[in-house]
């Protein structure tokens, strides 16, 4: 009997959540203004929010989904350097969208969400992939190089940025002063500069599962592969969207925890488990399927990108723009922060986790959840 194969879906078909995103923003950008200023209407606002956290989501699972057969094409480590590049680039693209579009009320955000995805991305989503890998597999195994080469950077650049501004003196209340922005700016790039060298030339082993094969390395999971450059090209257009409709989803956040008297941190909260889902996901699935170094890769690098990339962004446009900017974190934050790092890098010191682990980084995360409200 003749083995039959079926043909991949169509463009049309395979990229409607594109399509549904390009037509909402076009939506927006005719009517937005109009709909932006009846948001007294709790029916209209809450309508709002729910299109666009969809729209947003489902755009977001698009350019996981070409940043994964990106990943399968150019193999690791370049595959979850795309991805988290791609996710964290949102972020710092919607951060900046609101930094030079918004008003001056909430010189925070751009903190607050940086240490929302830390908090999310090290408990949250560390903690879950741990405690469902430990529980299926015993046992998993990771590249120790690898995990501690991304801990040497994401200790100094968290210090350095979401900490030292609030003890500085030549600005009060966690503010950073102009000569403070060149310096943070050059240090952030410059150190996640020399990273992307590591990671990508000189030690590429380092974020290699150990022991994997070449074949296992090029598990598409199901994925419709097709060219690198159809890839590349359909991520950027479907990253273009959520760029575009970033400042309607910050106003809609921005009125909504003010009207109901909610902590500005939750706004913060709110971004980045928008843009962290898809990725979420993705490790939890490499989790699950014992590819432990694909989450390591996942999970740490999205913290080092988020304050190597989004930093020097939000620096830039406040140094140039004069708007303020609000850096440092407020002192349970900082104990937050701290408990969290020496967590993490206590996890990555032997090459190998379990489950205690994973409930450990999950505790810790609900007590960051905890502090939003408290």
């Amino acid at each position: 009997m003749a083995s039959t194969s079926v043909s991949p879906p169509g463009v049309l078909r395979s990229e409607i959540g594109l399509w549904f995103g390009a037509v909402t923003t076009i939506l927006f950008i005719l009517f937005g203004y109009g709909w932006m200023g009846n948001l007294a209407n709790g029916w209209m606002a809450a309508g709002l929010f729910a299109w666009l956290f969809g729209i947003i989501l489902w755009l977001a699972f698009g350019v996981v989904r070409h940043a994964d057969c990106l990943a399968v094409k150019l193999g690791e480590p370049y595959g979850t350097l795309i991805l988290t590049l791609s996710v964290i680039g949102i972020e710092a693209v919607m951060i900046a969208t609101v930094m030079m579009t918004g008003d001056d009320s909430n010189p925070s955000l751009a903190r607050d969400t940086m240490f929302s995805v830390v908090m999310i991305v090290l408990n949250g989503m560390l903690g879950l992939t741990l405690l469902l890998g430990g529980w299926r597999h015993h046992e998993q195994e990771y590249n120790l190089s690898g995990a501690l080469s991304y801990l040497s950077v994401l200790v100094p650049l968290s210090i350095l940025s979401l900490v030292l501004p609030r003890f500085t003196t030549s600005q009060p209340g966690g503010f950073v002063s102009p000569f403070m922005e060149i310096c943070l700016l050059v240090m952030s790039i410059g150190l996640y500069i020399v990273f992307l060298f590591l990671q990508t030339n000189r030690h590429q082993g380092y974020f290699k599962q150990p022991g994997e094969t070449a074949d296992e390395a090029h598990d598409h999971e199901g994925l419709v592969i097709r060219s690198t450059l159809f890839h590349a090209i359909f991520l950027a257009l479907t990253m273009l969207p959520i760029v575009l409709l970033a400042k309607y989803m910050a106003k809609i956040i921005d009125y909504g925890t003010t009207t109901l008297g909610a902590p500005h941190a939750l706004g913060g909260l709110l971004v980045a488990v928008l843009i962290l889902s898809p990725e979420g996901m993705s490790a939890v699935k490499a989790a699950l399927a014992n590819k432990l170094q694909r989450t390591v890769n996942i999970a740490l690098g999205s913290s080092v990108s988020t304050i190597g990339m989004t930093v020097p962004v939000i620096l830039a446009i406040s140094f140039f723009t004069g708007k303020p900017l609000e850096l440092g974190l407020e002192p349970a934050e900082i104990a937050m922060l701290a408990l969290t790092l020496f967590l993490t890098v206590i996890t990555f010191t032997t090459g190998r986790t379990n489950v205690l682990q994973g409930v450990v980084h999950l505790m810790v995360f609900l007590a960051y959840l905890m502090l939003i409200f408290d």
